[in-house]
Parts: C-alpha cells; sequence; structure tokens
C-alpha cells in the first residue's frame, strides 16, 4: 500500500465547509454594519440578458440587521443552510444544480463501479517492459480528455496505482506517472467545455447556457493538453535516459524491488469492458448534440447522464463485470451520489450565505449590491483586460482555501458574474478565469484530497512534487493568463 504520511502532513487547511460557514458568519455580521443598496437595470435588447446600469446604485437609508432565528419573509441568520436549500427551482442555480450534481454523480459511480475504464486502461499497460516515450503522451491525453469531459479527480488515484508501477517497469519514474495520470486530469478539468462540476455549474451561476463557448474551450483544451502532452514526453525520455537523475529516483526503490508482484497475471479485457466505453463515448457525443441543437440544460442533462449510467448499469449486469449485480449497481450509484453530496450541500451553503446578505437580485436591496457597488467603482478604474486577469489571480488565491470547483463557483460566481457586467468583462470571460484559476492550482494545493491521494499511491511526498512541478506550474500560469486575455480582447461570449 501507498505511504499515507504525505497525506496526513498536508490536510491542516479549514475544511470547505467551515470556509463556507465562516462567509454566513461574516455576512451576518454585516448586516450590522454596512449599508445595503439596489441597482436598476439597463434597458436591453429583445433576447438579451438585462445588465446592472452601474451609475443607478442607490444606497438604502442604513443598515438592516438580520435576525438570528427568521422567518420565511425575514430569512435569519440560523436559517441560511435551510433557505440555500430551497432557494430557486429546477432551472437554478441551487435545486436545479444540486440535483444535477446528485445524479451525474451517481451515474459515473455505476459506470466506475464496472471497472470498465481501469481494466481497459491495464490492459494496455500490463506486461509493457518495453519503454514507449509515445505512450506516456498518449495516456497524457487520454487522462486529460477525461478530466475534461466527466471531471476525473478521486478517480485519478485508483488508476495512479495501474500506471506508476506500470510505468516505473517500463523504465520511467513515479513522477512520470503522476504527470501522465493526476496532472493531465487537472489540465483537462481547467481547459474543459464541458465539465458537470466546474463550467455547468459556473455557467448556470453566471445565467450563461450551458455549454456556450464551447470553441474557444476546444482550441484552449487542444492547446494546453497539446502542449502538456509535450512536456510528459520530453521529460519521460530524458528520465529513462538518466534515470538517477530523478527527483523520485529513491523512493521508487519500492516499486522496483516489487517487480515480480508486479508481473501477476492481468484481469482480462472482455467485450462488456469495451461496450461501457462505448456508452460512455456515445453519451458524450449525445449530450454535445442536445446542447448545441436541442438547448439542453440542466434537467435533460442529468437525464443523459442518467442514461449513460443506466447503460453502463445493464452492460455491467450482463456481463458480470466486476461480479456486479443489481444491488451492487443500486449500491455504486448511491455512493457515487453522496460522494457529490458535499459540493451540493457547498452550493446550498453559499447560497444561503447570499440570502443573509439579502439576496442577489440587483433590483432589491442587498449588501451584494452594496459590494459590487464598491468593487465595480474600482475595477472601473482599471482597463478591462487589467480586471479580467484580476478575475484569474484572485480564483487562483481562492482555491488554495476552497478546492472544490462546484463549490468555489458557488461561492464566488454571484459576485464575479455580476462584477464582471460592472468592470467591462465578459459574463464568459469571468467563467473561464473561474475554471482556469480552480483547476490549475489543483496540480499544488495540499488541501487536495486527489493530489494527496495520488501522491500519496505513487508513495511520492507532497514536497518532491512541488520541487518538480514549481516550473511547469509557473508556465501554466502564463498561458492561462494568455487566454484570459485573449477571451476579454475578443469579447468573448
Amino acid at each position: 500500500m501507498a505511504n499515507p504520511e504525505p497525506a496526513g502532513k498536508a490536510s491542516r487547511l479549514p475544511d470547505s465547509y467551515l470556509i463556507v460557514f465562516t462567509v454566513a458568519v461574516l455576512a451576518f455580521a454585516a448586516t450590522y454594519i454596512f449599508t445595503p443598496g439596489a441597482f436598476e437595470l439597463a434597458a436591453s435588447a429583445e433576447g438579451e440578458r438585462a445588465r446592472i446600469d452601474p451609475g443607478s446604485f442607490t444606497p438604502a437609508d442604513g443598515p438592516d440587521p438580520a435576525p438570528l432565528f427568521g422567518t420565511s419573509a425575514d430569512p435569519g441568520f440560523l436559517n441560511f443552510l435551510f433557505e440555500g436549500l430551497i432557494s430557486g427551482d429546477r432551472y437554478s442555480a441551487t435545486v436545479g444544480l444540486m440535483a444535477f450534481l446528485l445524479v451525474v454523480g451517481g451515474a459515473f459511480g455505476v459506470v466506475m463501479r464496472t471497472g470498465a475504464l481501469e481494466r481497459i486502461l491495464k490492459g494496455a499497460l500490463e506486461k509493457r517492459t518495453r519503454p514507449s516515450d509515445a505512450l506516456v503522451a498518449i495516456l497524457f491525453v487520454v487522462f486529460s480528455l477525461a478530466g475534461a469531459v466527466f471531471g476525473m479527480g478521486e478517480e485519478a488515484i485508483v488508476l495512479c496505482l495501474i500506471v506508476v508501477p506500470a510505468l516505473i517497469r517500463a523504465g520511467y519514474d513515479s513522477i512520470t506517472g503522476v504527470l501522465a495520470c493526476y496532472a493531465a486530469t487537472q489540465i483537462g478539468f481547467a481547459t474543459s467545455w464541458m465539465n458537470p462540476f466546474s463550467v455547468i455549474v459556473a455557467q448556470s451561476i453566471a445565467d450563461l447556457p450551458a455549454l456556450s463557448g464551447l470553441g474557444f474551450r476546444v482550441a484552449m483544451w487542444s492547446v494546453f493538453t497539446t502542449l502538456g502532452a509535450g512536456f510528459a514526453y520530453a521529460y519521460a525520455r530524458h528520465v529513462r535516459l538518466k534515470p538517477e537523475t530523478s527527483l523520485g529516483y529513491v523512493s521508487d526503490a519500492y516499486w522496483r524491488e516489487r517487480e515480480q508482484e508486479l508481473d501477476a497475471e492481468a484481469t482480462p479485457v472482455s467485450l462488456g469492458d469495451y461496450l461501457v466505453l462505448a456508452a460512455l463515448g456515445l453519451g458524450v457525443v449525445w449530450i454535445a448534440w442536445g446542447v448545441a441543437t436541442q438547448g439542453y440544460y440542466l434537467a435533460e442533462i442529468a437525464a443523459q447522464f442518467f442514461a449513460i449510467g443506466l447503460a453502463a448499469a445493464i452492460i455491467g449486469r450482463v456481463f458480470g463485470l466486476n461480479g456486479v449485480d443489481g444491488n451492487a449497481l443500486v449500491a455504486a450509484f448511491r455512493e457515487g451520489a453522496m460522494q457529490l453530496l458535499p459540493a451540493a450541500l457547498i452550493v446550498a451553503a453559499a447560497k444561503g450565505a447570499v440570502v443573509v446578505l439579502g439576496g442577489d437580485d440587483p433590483t432589491e436591496p442587498s449588501l451584494l449590491n452594496a459590494a459590487l457597488h464598491g468593487a465595480g467603482q474600482f475595477t472601473g478604474a482599471l482597463p478591462d483586460w487589467m480586471a479580467a486577469l484580476g478575475m484569474y489571480v484572485s480564483q487562483s488565491f481562492i482555491n488554495l482555501l476552497v478546492v472544490s470547483g462546484s463549490g468555489q463557483a458557488a461561492l464566488t460566481m454571484p459576485l464575479m458574474a455580476p462584477l464582471a457586467d460592472l468592470s467591462g468583462v465578459t459574463r464568459q470571460t469571468a467563467v473561464l478565469a473561474f475554471q482556469l484559476g480552480d483547476g490549475l492550482t489543483n496540480l499544488i494545493v495540499p488541501a487536495s484530497a486527489a493530489l494527496m491521494g495520488c501522491l500519496a499511491a505513487a508513495r511520492l511526498d507532497w514536497v518532491t512534487w512541488l520541487r518538480f512541478i514549481w516550473k511547469p506550474m509557473l508556465a501554466l500560469i502564463v498561458l492561462a493568463s494568455t487566454f484570459v486575455l485573449i477571451a476579454q480582447a475578443i469579447g468573448y461570449s
């Protein structure tokens, strides 16, 4: 088993729930100190979203303290979680979004329970003793695609247990395995065009059509992934030719000593495994078609993901994949949904904090509007490109504390989306800044369960990984900043 020590040392940052609760406490205290206000909406063309008129802000007569115990008409601090849970409808960024997360999590729980993806990957790597630098680049592209399509995160931990020893046997090191597996998923996650846990969540909160701006994001993913795969190829070749230069050379001795155990016979890949993979691929194409041509939104996309999970369940049962039966598949759906329940609760809690502030209706007095007015006055004095870049930088720092993509979207996008209107930044660019800031810092943030789990699986400590990744991380930050600036320059919408 992997050495759990690095993970134990690294998880001392506040939990996301504690952070959101602290935000709610601060929001409650702020109602006793600051004066709320309201905007008017500027006239808009038919079919366009109404935007805030920056010069129309009108403050209230004074602070409007929130009660401790509220009513349905006047929610109080102790109501914030309940109010967040019941806010909105099936199309909203709260009730509808939480239901969407639970359904998608359950569907992917079923897909992963069949073990099809794991066996196909293991079959491709098993018995490979000859080095193949190109294979590392191919793995990088595959895992980046997984991060982009369904937000692979913690699932990469199990796959690292397969990839790392196989690549070490082929002459590489544990860093190569983590780079091709986990780092690739996070680059795909950060540059995705359809990630249901970051892009769709943020677009929903920002009142943008789901999967809008797809072309620019696909191009961005292609650039990031191509450059990342090229770097992985170059590093793999270098460490294969000069293995003693690897920062993980000493710790990798564990895997080299287990070489005989790693030669154990692999579980053969079956037709059922390929059918599950095909169902997943066809489902992704179906989702893209529905969004692009039929205007599908949260309810329809959730149904499509559920169909993918149902197809995987039927295939898994018919072919006996992983020995599953009906009860096991239902349990897998329940466990998959449970894994995303924390994200759904964070979305609700963040919404509840906004309710304590007075809500997010720009035409009704609230402290959120007052904060927008103050931030808008500051950013309004900046060039729009600098405001856009500032959003990316701030989202990167926020992710050091709130590592949940959907949680960070729920916490920041209610402010960032209207702030974009006031700053001359397009809302699509604000979403882009969020997803890049949220995803890329997952490569280094020690509070990330997925990162620390993958490092533990590879028997690689966090400091060693940081010594390796800091230079590529700087390059990723520069590239991300470039795309944010390009998006703002072309009026990305």
